[in-house]
């Protein structure tokens, strides 16, 4: 089983693996088909697609962020839809390193199913290795996906605003954080006594994830003597904040926390609280 990322030679060795499952999870903010778009025109062979605001999360309400997540049932038929039961293992990639998939790979887990990972490196690795690619849609044979939440996995807005012990880690980029740019969400900074680690700083040169004794040293580093459980993690939306959330799975600093509605649910409401700067 392979719960955190697998490698594109370990995916290129299973290619046709009855038991697996590869899901794209190509998505662009300001355009959002296109990665619909680019998933038709070309994936990796015997991929689904799976598009960020109609499969990986619910109704938006106003209130809720802006992509909160979906209802657990109706989510598990689409995992069964999708070929997935409990002997299914998941692959899931993107083109912007891991930054959309992440979601996937931690609402798996959410759902009770830990035999999920990320593709280290991407469709960028895997085509810069010259591996096949295919327009072809994959014939897909459904089963019974059977949901076990681990509602612990999750917490929300009243938790983050009595959490005086917890530490709250933002993935989003630096400018976004301490509120120069803002240019997804109506209101820039970030939630006061949070710290900021962006997602990307996970990542090597090539885009793989960095090797788990240095995710280790830097999440250790930013926990100052915490435990992994006091951890919520945030970000804009509650997507791309799952990144820190796989490394610290890899670093084995296991426990940390999901603020799903994430920057953009806090600020829904004027009277919570928002810091500027460092």
């Amino acid at each position: 089983m392979f719960s955190t990322v697998v490698s594109t030679e370990q995916l290129a060795q299973h290619a046709n693996a009855p038991a697996w499952v590869v899901i794209d999870c190509r998505f662009t903010l300001t355009n959002i088909e296109a990665g619909r778009k680019a998933y038709v025109h070309s994936h990796i062979p015997g991929a689904l697609y799976a598009h960020l605001d109609q499969d990986l999360a619910g109704p938006k309400n106003g209130s809720n962020g802006r992509h909160p997540l979906p209802d657990a049932q109706a989510f598990a038929q689409k995992l069964g839809a999708w070929g997935i039961d409990a002997k299914t293992q998941v692959v899931v990639y993107d083109d912007s390193f891991g930054a959309i998939a992440v979601r996937l790979w931690w609402m798996l887990r959410w759902m009770g199913h830990d035999a999920v990972a990320l593709l280290d490196g991407g469709l960028p690795k895997w085509q810069r290795e010259q591996r096949p690619l295919t327009a072809d849609l994959p014939q897909v044979t459904p089963k019974v996906f059977t949901a076990q939440v681990r509602h612990d996995m999750v917490v929300d807005t009243d938790a983050v605003l009595r959490a005086t012990s917890a530490l709250i880690v933002d993935a989003r980029a630096e400018m976004r954080f301490i509120g120069e740019i803002e240019p997804l969400d109506p209101v820039a900074g970030h939630v006061p006594g949070a710290k900021n680690l962006p997602f990307d700083d996970n990542l090597a040169m090539d885009g793989t994830l960095l090797p788990a004794a240095e995710l280790r040293e830097r999440y250790t580093e930013l926990l100052d003597g915490k435990s992994p459980e006091q951890v919520i993690h945030m970000c804009g939306s509650g997507v791309t904040t799952c990144h820190n959330l796989l490394a610290m799975e890899i670093a084995g600093l296991k426990g940390g926390k999901l603020y799903a509605g994430s920057w953009s649910e806090w600020v829904a409401d004027p009277s919570r609280p928002v810091a500027k700067g460092y």
